[in-house]
């Protein structure tokens, strides 16, 4: 429940900026993942996902419902692999080793789940490498992914717990925020900013972890907004200046503060 208040309080599904994603290549996208960027690499496996399951009921010689079929999971999988794997040097796009990686993972697939011999080809057990020569398939490390997605998934509620304990010092719940957050998109990435402004400097965030208020006259200098700006969105503001100063990775990366910046600086050029 609380995951659901937060991602409602953050607005998130406006952040995002399919137009930087649709004008690069594939593998400019994977070489900004490979660099660090969890967000691109969310939206880059949902944009693929109807490839992946292209290239397995390819594979299969049969439909495959990616809410159904066990081997869309492990092309899913892979193609998550295959971002991690890829290089450029190499010579060959990111599409293509990733339908070799997809290949080698369902062949091992196939052959330790006897009930699909049937259903599927002999010859679609045959994986080749650049120069055509029948390859090996490799050992698929699914549990460790799925042991990763879980961990995740348990940190980032745990995050969120224990951002809802500190909030409450200030008499602040997630009810209040996702009832006072901002409406428009600009109104939110301004209060965001101001947010990352407070967490950014020090004495401010002195004054407002020990006095549980939020030093308003010294951001109305900073910000250049009025006192009632503020005062309106007290609990917004202190929010994000609090999830950014804390020990909240996962909650921060649901922030994109860095794309709310880079819009504002560009706006007011």
């Amino acid at each position: 429940m609380l995951l659901v208040l937060f991602k409602r309080f953050l607005g998130r599904s406006q952040s995002h900026r399919p137009e930087l994603t649709n004008a690069m290549t594939p593998e400019q996208q994977v070489e900004r993942i490979q660099e660090g960027d969890l967000r691109l690499r969310n939206q880059f496996i949902t944009d693929y996902q109807p490839y992946v399951a292209k290239v397995t009921s390819r594979f299969c010689k049969r439909y495959i419902d990616p809410a159904r079929d066990d081997e869309f999971s492990i092309a899913l999988v892979a193609f998550n692999e295959a971002v991690n794997q890829f290089s450029s040097s190499a010579g060959r796009s990111f599409l293509s080793f990733a339908e070799t990686v997809i290949r080698r993972r369902l062949i091992d697939y196939v052959r330790k789940e006897q009930r699909f011999a049937q259903n599927v080809p002999y010859s679609s057990f045959d994986a080749y490498d650049d120069e055509d020569n029948i390859v090996n398939p490799v050992e698929i490390h699914q549990a460790i992914e799925q042991f990763e997605k879980q961990k995740g998934m348990e940190e980032r509620q745990s995050e969120i717990t224990d951002l809802s304990g500190v909030l409450s010092e200030f008499d602040i719940r997630f009810a209040d925020l996702v009832e006072m957050s901002p409406k428009h998109s600009d109104s939110r990435q301004m209060l965001m900013a101001i947010g990352f402004m407070l967490a950014q400097d020090s004495l401010m965030m002195r004054s407002l972890l020990s006095k549980r208020m939020m030093p308003i006259k010294e951001l109305m200098e900073i910000a250049g907004v009025s006192r009632k700006t503020l005062e309106r969105n007290r609990k917004f503001i202190i929010a994000v200046a609090l999830i950014i100063n804390g020990p909240y990775p996962y909650l921060r990366e649901y922030l994109h503060i860095d794309d709310i910046v880079v819009n504002r600086s560009e706006r007011d050029e």
